[in-house]
């Protein structure tokens, strides 16, 4: 045999070898990729031959302390086409443009385009998207949703907040609870051929969507109600800029009504309503909406003016650096280093003790408490109060207190903060420390949510906040409390008083920065029973035309509104102790 011929034959037995060894490793690969990954192929086929929509979860309702529904939902429908499936693309413009009552060329450019699915409409009328339904348009889609509805309209608007069009929240509550009310979207899996399209026959799996959770509050619709047609009234007697009303328990912090005048539609949260927006700008527009929507109560400060004397009563009363039968002297002014600082009464007070000079409101009794105080222990108890950090209310973008820097306060500074200017506070901040103070001394977290329900009312969670802190003694916080009555019985308060009930509480009135503009805010602070309080509200009104004076403008507001809820929450009006003489033996 040649040498040649013995060549080939290895040429031949090597290529023979060599593909041997192919053919063992392509049927080694295939048997692995069938034994080993077959579950990771058949799932990226699937995937490319299946097409998911949402099935929109039920968001969780929010219900007052009796069970009335304050956010539900209403059935609607989102319409998408399927572009690979239309078969008669021009039927489907003519017919959504019509149903959905859109312009033919915005849903042409949707239908021609080339997706696996195009939503045309969200939030669309359940009884639109039952028509789309029975023209049975090959391609289009028109799947459940819900919309957020609230029955009271602008109840509570700015507590309760909104949702957008994804159905999540925005502000308010439904942005503050989202985790508990969103719940969780479900999926309709469909299968498809290569092209796009849907297999007829291959049915669809469905992930079914699990309803959020329900929030119940505190707050009461009824007493809500009431606080804002109370607050109207008042605004549209004083044709002042907005008025701010919050009542709560202050031995537990839960809040039964927060008002801010005027309120916005909870079902067109983006129509500025009565606002004048010619000429604006896309950019002003939305500073307005975000000025309509903010909570006064929670997201503004204001000089709180002379309910702040209640602070400084019960620090110089825990200090000891003041008592109840201490004599004072007014002449209608007090000098601190190099400022003369007036009372509101020109001529002066003369000469009162403390219970008087909190009865008649009068600066200099208070600026002297203050001095005798000093500075590093009035801000000892500024912090101990709780007044330099935010209260912890379940709202989004609760404000902080604006106070002097401990460093940078002088004499003058303190004396001004002693009698509520100066610096500037929420209204919730104020009414949740004053709670505290005459609570027996334990500080109190204002909230709404008070339990996490499901739909069939099963309970799943009691909610807990942060409460029972002492920041202050209970023979001090009775001591304030009988000095409050007094206030209201006999003194600047007596527009709040009410026969039958013993009402405790402090007037106030500020002026706003430019002092120069002339623009005052009047507000009340009061509670209720004067020996045990389960009620306490504040009113703030803002720039009040005419007069201005808290005593006159803002007491008698929180007098009606306790009038007409203390029966309604079971409060009972003292009857009137007679004394009966014998007759002579």
């Amino acid at each position: 045999m040649s040498s040649l011929k013995i060549f080939h034959k290895k040429k031949i037995l090597l290529v023979f070898v060599l593909c041997a060894v192919m053919l063992l490793g392509l049927v080694g690969r295939l048997a692995w990729l069938m034994l080993f990954r077959s579950e990771y192929y058949y799932k990226k086929a699937a995937d490319l031959h299946e097409r998911e929509r949402d099935i929109k979860a039920a968001r969780g309702r929010i219900l007052d302390v009796n069970g009335t529904v304050l956010a539900d939902n209403q059935p609607v429908c989102t319409v998408s086409v399927v572009h690979n499936q239309l078969k008669d693309p021009e039927e489907v413009i003519r017919v959504l443009a019509k149903e959905l009552e859109l312009a033919e060329d915005k849903v042409r450019k949707r239908v021609e385009k080339v997706s696996a699915l195009e939503r045309i409409r969200t939030n669309v009328p359940k009884e639109t998207g039952d028509r789309i339904r029975k023209y049975n348009l090959a391609g289009v889609k028109v799947d459940e949703d819900f919309k957020r509805y609230y029955p009271y309209g602008s109840l509570a608007s700015k507590v309760l907040g909104f949702t957008g069009s994804d159905n999540q929240g925005i502000i308010g509550l439904e942005v503050e609870y989202e985790a508990v009310l969103k719940g969780t979207d479900g999926k309709i899996l469909t299968l498809t051929d290569a092209r796009g399209v849907e297999l007829a026959d291959a049915g669809e799996a469905r992930k079914e969507a699990v309803a959020g959770n329900d929030l119940v509050l505190s707050l009461d619709r009824n007493i809500q109600e009431y606080a804002e047609q109370a607050a109207r009234k008042v605004m549209e007697e004083k044709q002042a800029e907005k008025v701010s009303i919050l009542l709560m328990n202050p031995q537990n912090g839960e809040i039964y009504a927060c008002v801010n005048v005027p309120e916005f539609d909870l079902n067109a949260p983006f129509d500025p309503g009565t606002l004048d927006t010619a000429g604006m700008t896309e950019q002003e527009l939305q500073d307005a909406r975000n000025r309509m929507w903010r909570n006064g109560c929670i997201n503004d400060t204001y000089e709180p003016g002379s309910v702040f004397k209640i602070i400084t009563m019960a620090a110089g009363l825990e200090e000891g650096v003041v008592h109840p039968s201490d004599s004072f002297y007014c002449p209608g002014y007090c000098i601190v280093e190099d400022r003369r600082i007036r009372c509101h009464k020109v001529g002066g007070h003369g000469s009162e003790d403390f219970v008087h000079g909190a009865m008649n409101s009068c600066n200099p009794v208070f600026i002297t408490v203050g001095l005798r105080l000093g500075i590093d222990i009035y801000y000892r108890y500024f912090q101990q109060f709780g007044l330099l950090k935010k209260t912890g209310i379940d709202l989004p973008g609760e404000a902080g207190t604006i106070m002097h820097q401990k460093e940078n306060m002088g004499l003058v500074e303190l004396a001004t903060v002693s009698f509520g200017q100066s610096f500037q506070v929420t209204p919730v901040q104020l009414a949740a420390t004053v709670s505290s103070l005459i609570n027996g001394g334990r500080r109190v977290t204002p909230h709404f949510g008070i339990q996490v329900r499901k739909r069939d009312g099963t309970l799943l969670k009691v909610l807990e906040y942060p409460q029972g802190e002492r920041i202050l003694s209970e023979e001090t916080s009775e001591t304030v409390r009988g000095i409050l009555k007094e206030v209201v019985s006999e003194g600047s308060g007596k527009n709040a008083a009410i026969e039958g009930y013993s009402i405790g509480g402090k007037t106030a009135t500020s002026e706003t920065i430019p002092r120069s503009a002339h623009r005052y805010i009047s507000s009340f602070l009061g509670f209720t029973p004067a020996e045990n309080p389960t009620v306490l509200g504040i009113c703030v009104i803002h720039d009040p035309q005419g007069v201005y004076y808290g005593g006159t403008v803002a007491a008698p507001v929180i007098r009606d509104i306790f009038e007409n809820i203390l029966p309604y929450l079971g409060v009972k009006r003292e009857e009137p102790v007679t004394d009966v003489q014998g007759e002579a033996g």
